[in-house]
């Protein structure tokens, strides 16, 4: 059985008496690309600067890929795109990506196939010889997801990939993150982005003054349904009632009623109970809960992201 590409257990992080980071344990696996959402102050970049091995952890324990957190040999399998980066803009694309390849020991030969191969796939084949200076944020974002992809990864982390790139490159990134799934990699995104988020992955964790306060499944979104808007003549109490055998929430105004239930298959049961009952019914719209809801349900609306 493959081993987990992430494993957390209680991770703590203080600076001083302020407490970043508190009892993060998290589970991630191989292939499955796992967002992490919290609002700003979080612990969110403190989480992924301790798993880089970019700061030590107060307590608890933390591996990647089956090694311990800063192990060389798993580093050398993860990628990795900061959200402030600051690239070398006197190098042109193609020097960049050579002089991180060598910094990751690749063979010269592979490094070129593997530079040309990923200049084409985010785009910027015709700007290899264009010094970075001259890129737009858009574009120094792709040619910092290339570099993230030299190696080849097995784990990698992008920390708001789709910053500053219109609505084709943030399409050309989900592309990219579904291949990486289809390859076995294991991708951890940190995004304001909830559209995003909600496209691509796979489960995703809240986290909120340093602490996971929940995870969701985003199969379990698919499926879930939290509201239905019912228009209908006949609604009375006693319908209300009734309706409570599916729903957990009912309100009636007028013709209209709104429902909250938790399965789509309950719907046809619900129209036949009030055929039944006389209730001409015109129209049920059901309504799914997007993960910006859930944010806001989950964290409260003094969390903006």
């Amino acid at each position: 059985m493959a081993v987990p590409a992430i494993v957390t257990d209680k991770l703590n992080k203080t600076f001083g008496e302020r407490v970043a980071v508190k009892g993060l344990t998290l589970q991630v696996e191989q292939g499955e690309i796992f967002g992490f959402l919290g609002p700003n102050g979080a612990g969110k970049t403190t989480s992924i600067k301790m798993l880089l091995g970019l700061t030590a952890p107060t307590s608890g324990s933390a591996s990647l890929l089956g090694r311990p957190i800063g192990d060389r040999a798993a580093r050398a399998r993860i990628g990795f795109l900061p959200e402030h980066f600051r690239f070398q803009e006197w190098l042109t694309a193609r020097e960049f990506l050579e002089l991180h390849g060598e910094l990751l020991g690749m063979e010269s030969h592979d490094l070129r196939l593997r530079r040309d191969k990923l200049l084409e796939r985010v785009g910027l084949a015709d700007f290899g010889n264009a010094p970075l200076r001259t890129f737009s944020k858009g574009m120094l974002q792709r040619i910092g997801l290339a570099q993230a992809l030299l190696n080849r990864p097995a784990l990698v982390f992008l920390d708001e990939p789709t910053s500053g790139l219109d609505p084709v490159g943030r399409l050309l990134v989900r592309d990219i993150i579904h291949e990486l799934r289809g390859q076995g990699t294991c991708v951890f995104i940190n995004s304001h982005l909830l559209s995003e988020i909600e496209a691509t992955c796979d489960r995703v964790a809240f986290i909120s003054h340093g602490e996971v306060v929940r995870v969701l499944d985003m199969a379990s979104l698919d499926r879930s349904l939290s509201r239905v808007t019912l228009r209908a003549a006949g609604l009375t109490p006693e319908i209300a009632a009734g309706l409570a055998a599916w729903a957990e929430h009912v309100e009636i105004n007028g013709d209209e009623a709104t429902l909250v239930v938790h399965n789509e298959d309950n719907l046809p049961e619900i129209t036949s109970y009030l055929v039944a009952r006389q209730v001409r019914v015109y129209a049920i719209t059901p309504k799914r809960a997007s993960l910006e809801e859930i944010f806001i349900e989950t964290i409260g609306e003094e969390g903006g992201l």
